[in-house]
């Protein structure tokens, strides 16, 4: 039997999906009932292109709270408090010096479910985020990738408390 992947969560990306699933089961599902419910006043299913999107919209809400469910139900939430304030860990605010291109770059240390680069949260099992997982300030990293290699010195480490 294949082993079940964990979602490494931080606290605060577990709030964000609770929430999530939350507002899906009890304000998405209603709303979209009532629009089932308007179109199928309006007669005729078959040509009804309200009743369609509305079933297709549905069809959708149902699949994320399925993922949302099976996210949930294997998230491993990492404690901030577990990782040494000195070190980096998951839940850390990194800031570092791309060493190359002299530029002071932030990241917050997340699990896979959570990263979004968009936002500035890489995943702990990313290349940059896996290098720097441990490390303290002053340390360099050197990242390994197909570009070439990538060096960054860690300049300060700040860690989320739990209770967000």
């Amino acid at each position: 039997m294949a082993e079940i992947k964990k979602n490494v969560l931080t606290q605060e990306g577990l709030k964000r999906y609770e929430e999530e699933l939350q507002d899906l089961r009890v304000n998405k599902r209603k709303e979209i009932a009532d629009k089932i419910k308007e179109a199928r006043e309006q007669g005729d299913l078959s040509e009804n292109a309200e009743y369609d999107a509305a079933k297709d919209e549905q069809r959708d809400i149902e699949a994320r709270i399925g993922e949302l469910e099976e996210l949930l139900k294997h998230a491993e939430v990492y404690v901030t408090e577990e990782t040494p304030i000195d070190r980096v860990g998951i839940g850390s605010l990194v800031k570092v010096l791309d060493i190359d291109e002299d530029e002071e770059l932030t990241f917050k240390i997340v699990g896979n479910e959570e990263a979004d680069s968009m936002e500035g949260r890489i995943s702990n099992e990313s290349p940059l985020g896996a290098a720097l997982l441990g490390k303290e300030v002053g340390e360099q990293v050197t990242v390994e990738l197909p570009a070439g290699d990538l060096s960054y010195r860690v300049l300060s480490i700040t860690k989320e408390s739990s209770d967000e």
